[in-house]
């Protein structure tokens, strides 16, 4: 801090007293019961004596966040969640509470075909959930009171939950997440701590844009949450997920449904992870490709794939998966192979070319065929 901020902090500081001392000048207390009661420049002021939030993962969870991300079933919430864990454990103690995975899962998810294992950050830790506390007579008060102790105990603010259901149908009483995300509001309040909390979806039509109402539970849920983002999967490859913000308070709304982000989920030198692949509108993604769009999309692919471009290039590009790009240019090439040999040079007829197996083909036949196949000069390289 520059002698510049000290001075404009020290101001602060003054007019911040001046102000609680107009206040009980006033006649106004600063408490009553349970409530705190302060002018709004006095708010501010202290506020201004804060640090600044930083962001954690983009602009969808901040420091002293309670966030939500939610989507249904095998869509990749604990893919991206991981991801984001091991993102920022590089710089910063992660507690990370897996409730989804057993240890062999969660190995085999970060092993390679080679066997090789994948390396995280010292800095993250996962917390995985011992079988016996299952029998609690209340499992809530001990499922709350594990993670306070872990705050205290271990002195860590960031804390990821994986997940929100398993814990509430753990519970087995009725409201048990809205009395959960309140335990954990408070938590959050009372040590400074930034949490990610993952929730599933009920099961939703890939053709109706994601909302609020999507989270399970209730929408009441929702109100309890600073940021809420949410993963969808394409209708138009199932290969391709998008990551679209619901709820912001730091930062910019800036991944709605008209800026949805793309990703695509690879495994990557043992890591399996949701791999960038550009931008588009929520709209795009909420429907099939009709004949007509799915034909002018192969053959797009096709042109960038003879142009020399990467499958990775196409993909970002033309807003799809890489194995759907893949698919395309290999069954081009298989095209090409049946085709081609199926018209040897032969004797031009009125209606088209007469093959060595005495089969007519017209010749607009064989041009569709060349077409389809690409003419490929090389093959793409992943």
């Amino acid at each position: 801090m520059n002698d510049m901020e000290e001075d404009k902090n020290y101001i602060n500081l003054i007019r911040g007293d001046l102000t609680k001392a107009s206040q009980a000048h006033n006649g106004m207390p600063d408490s009553v019961g349970m409530m705190n009661i302060k002018t709004a420049n006095q708010t501010i002021l202290e506020a201004s004596l804060l640090p600044t939030p930083r962001a954690l993962w983009d602009s969808f969870w901040y420091e002293g966040e309670l966030s939500c991300l939610f989507a249904d079933s095998n869509v990749g919430k604990s893919i991206l969640a991981v991801q984001i864990a091991d993102r920022i454990a590089r710089t910063d103690n992660v507690l990370y509470l897996d409730f989804e995975l057993s240890d062999k899962q969660f190995q085999l998810r970060y092993t390679d075909e080679h066997g090789n294992l994948y390396t995280f950050p010292e800095k993250l830790y996962r917390v995985s959930l011992d079988c016996n506390s299952l029998l609690e007579a209340d499992f809530e008060e001990t499922i709350i009171g594990s993670i306070e102790q872990m705050a205290l105990q271990t002195r860590c603010k960031i804390f990821i939950v994986d997940n929100l259901t398993y814990l509430c149908c753990a519970m087995e009483k009725g409201d048990a997440a809205g009395r959960l995300m309140i335990q954990l509001n408070n938590l959050k309040k009372r040590y400074d701590l930034s949490m990610l909390v993952l929730a599933h979806t009920p099961k939703r039509s890939l053709d109706c844009p994601i909302t609020s109402n999507d989270l399970a539970g209730s929408k009441r849920l929702y109100n309890f949450f600073d940021s809420v983002f949410a993963i969808g999967k394409s209708a138009q490859d199932g290969g391709l997920r998008y990551v679209k913000q619901l709820k912001v308070r730091y930062g910019t709304y800036s991944y709605d449904a008209d800026n949805v982000i793309l990703y695509e989920i690879e495994k990557e030198d043992a890591f399996l992870q949701f791999v960038h692949r550009g931008y588009s509108t929520e709209k795009e993604h909420l429907k099939k490709l009709g004949d007509n769009e799915s034909s002018q999309r192969d053959c797009m692919i096709l042109q960038l794939s003879q142009s020399g471009k990467s499958v990775r290039e196409i993909a970002s590009q033309v807003n799809c998966g890489k194995s759907t790009v893949s698919r395309i240019i290999q069954r081009s090439k298989e095209a090409k192979d049946m085709a081609v040999p199926s018209v040897p040079p032969s004797q031009p007829t009125a209606s088209g070319t007469m093959g060595q197996d005495g089969t007519v083909g017209t010749i607009k036949d064989v041009k569709q065929a060349e077409l389809f196949a690409g003419q490929e000069n090389g093959e793409d390289k992943p």
